[in-house]
């Protein structure tokens, strides 16, 4: 086994604790889904916020999550770049994995979806 970066985002429609951590979860349990792992596969994981999201850490909502107490998460704010996708999570899991890196689902939802159009999986 190597370990594989896997990424991804969505956006939020709202600062507000309930919606961020909602919005996590979501996105972490949709990059599990369709990548085929499971919390013990993971090495780390590394979440970033646009500045707009400042009502709670998204690390809070994966902390609570079946098997993810002991994995190491870190959060930190993305670049404020003038015109950037406002209101956006982002993860990069650092995954033991057999897979190839073509192999890898990199998964982008709502808003977010037009971050990558180079990563956007087909059929």
């Amino acid at each position: 086994m190597i370990v594989r970066g896997i990424r991804g985002a969505i956006t939020v429609e709202h600062n507000e604790t309930e919606s961020i951590h909602q919005a996590t979860r979501e996105l972490l349990l949709t990059i599990m889904e369709e990548n085929l792992i499971t919390p013990e596969q993971i090495a780390s994981c590394f979440i970033t916020v646009t500045p707009d999201l400042d009502a709670t850490f998204p690390a809070q909502a994966v902390r609570a999550m079946d098997g993810w107490d002991i994995i190491p998460l870190m959060c930190a704010l993305e670049v404020p770049v003038p015109g950037s996708l406002p209101k956006c999570i982002r993860l990069l899991l650092h995954v033991n994995t057999v897979k190839t890196q073509e192999e890898i689902r990199h998964i982008y939802l709502r808003e977010a979806e037009g971050l990558r159009p180079d990563l956007k999986q087909k059929g």
